[in-house]
């Protein structure tokens, strides 16, 4: 077995693991900057007080360091995937040394342009070890802050996983109890399609499985919707009725694993299998402007008419969870009914095909 070493494991680590956040962006420099300004009038009311605010002083201050804010930015954003092959230690290290050298470079240019005031400029060597102890302490700082939050997005992240897995989990047997049920009543009315169903079971169980992940894209979840209906045609026969309006989906589009078949097995459950003449299960998708919507929809029936339960109505809870954890409160889930059909639809935002959970 070939072993890679430890630096091309940090290389193989994703960007979004790294303490050190993108500070090119717009919100992490809006943020930089009054967090500089902030500092700025720290320094500036720190100062002997006189009969009037010096607003010049405050002027000059606060350029000076939005100057040393900006540059420092800059740099780490251009340096972030170098910084990102390294140990945090050392990379906070030498990110902390960046930010006093261009401390010490900005005070030297204020100075060689006589940008300083008259008393400043008079402190000499004093005033370079002041901002010099003033930029180590403020970029420690920090830096252990960007440290502690990646910690806690680390942390809230592995937490999730575990959540999604867990009702994973729960859906999988559930599911496969179900197909089970199905194909005992072909046993003894047609043994030879019980066998292809079983046969059918294991393949669609084994496509259930073959990714780990807690996303698969459209085509993959598309398939085991199309197997799982062909178990309940055998039992179903005539009186299941299908119709697919998902053309404009694309196939990479990431989805919940096992998300169609509780859905299509709801409205068999609930919309065909108590009707004698059947009906017809219609399946309509469409993304649209970063937006995923899929219905199922199924005949209503009347309440009187409706079997005992023992349906997907927790099945139907847990993919609304699934949602909610994955793609965050924008996503959702409904039931209603009108026409004469019962609707079950959910929808999430999806700004991007390859999107991970």
């Amino acid at each position: 077995m070939t072993r890679h070493p430890p630096d091309a494991d940090r290389r193989r680590t994703p960007g979004d693991d790294f303490f050190l956040p993108e500070l090119c962006l717009p919100e992490a420099l809006l943020g930089m900057i009054l967090l500089a300004e902030l500092l700025v009038l720290v320094l500036v009311l720190a100062e002997p007080m006189h009969p009037l605010f010096n607003w010049e002083r405050l002027a000059f201050t606060s350029l000076f360091v939005q100057w040393i804010v900006l540059l420092s930015a800059a740099m780490l954003c251009r340096l972030r995937p170098w910084l990102m092959r390294l140990r945090a230690a050392l990379a906070g290290l030498l990110a902390c040394a960046l930010v006093v050298a261009l401390t010490l470079l900005c005070t030297l240019a204020a100075d060689y342009f006589q940008l300083s005031s008259g008393d400043a400029a008079g402190e000499g060597l004093s005033r370079y070890l002041r901002h010099a102890l003033i930029a180590t302490i403020m970029s420690a700082l920090l830096l252990r802050y960007f440290y502690l939050q990646g910690q806690w997005r680390r942390q809230e992240k592995a937490e999730l996983q575990a959540r999604i897995e867990s009702l994973q989990a729960r859906i999988r047997p559930h599911f496969l109890f179900n197909s089970l049920n199905s194909i005992a009543s072909l046993v003894v009315s047609d043994p030879h399609k019980a066998e292809q169903a079983v046969l059918d079971l294991s393949d669609l169980f084994r496509a259930s499985l073959a990714r780990p992940g807690t996303l698969v894209s459209w085509r993959e979840e598309l398939e085991l919707g199309r197997r799982y209906l062909s178990i309940e045609q055998y039992r179903l026969a005539e009186r299941l009725s299908l119709e697919w309006q998902v053309d404009g989906v694309p196939d990479d589009l990431p989805i919940p694993q096992l998300t169609l078949q509780p859905l299509l097995e709801n409205a068999l459950i609930y919309g065909i299998q108590p009707r004698i003449e059947g009906g017809v299960v219609r399946v309509e998708a469409q993304y649209r402007d970063g937006i995923f919507q899929l219905c199922v929809s199924n005949p209503c029936v009347e309440a009187s008419e409706q079997p005992a339960s023992r349906g997907t109505r927790q099945g139907l809870q847990n993919i609304d969870a699934r949602l909610t954890a994955l793609f965050g409160p924008r996503a959702s889930l409904s039931v209603d009914r009108r026409d004469g059909r019962h609707f079950t639809c959910l929808r999430y935002p999806c700004a991007r095909l390859t999107q991970e959970a």
